[in-house]
């Protein structure tokens, strides 16, 4: 029960961020996620409902690595995602933390996508 109800918990928290945060063309969503071998994120339009960008620990360019799901994680990944958004041409995002406060990994991930000049 106790499992059920934090799930449930954590679903209304991220339906809470999600209803206040929109990808647009212009400033398209960046959603991150982690479980627990491997941290996600997919920069997408909400508008046109497509993905523009995407790493994960699991893609190509980071497969030789070994990387946690841990502040050092996030920002390897983070400095990856943005190095693949300047690529892309975007210049400016909004975050989506899901379901999670912005500290820790997740706070890691967005230092390392601002030092690559991406603006949130």
């Amino acid at each position: 029960m106790k499992f059920r109800q934090k799930k449930i918990l954590e679903q209304k928290r991220h339906w809470r961020v999600r209803r206040r945060v929109n990808g647009t063309p212009e400033r398209p969503r960046l959603a991150i996620s982690f479980s627990n071998k491997h941290v996600y994120a997919q920069c997408i339009d909400d508008k046109s409902g497509k993905t523009l960008a995407a790493v994960c620990t699991t893609s190509k360019e980071l497969k030789g690595e070994k990387i946690l799901p841990n502040v050092e994680g996030s920002k390897v990944v983070g400095e990856k995602m943005g190095s693949k958004l300047k690529e892309a041409g975007v210049s400016a995002i909004v975050l989506d933390r899901g379901a999670r406060r912005y500290h820790g990994c997740v706070k890691a991930f967005a230092d390392a996508l601002r030092s690559t000049g991406i603006n949130f």
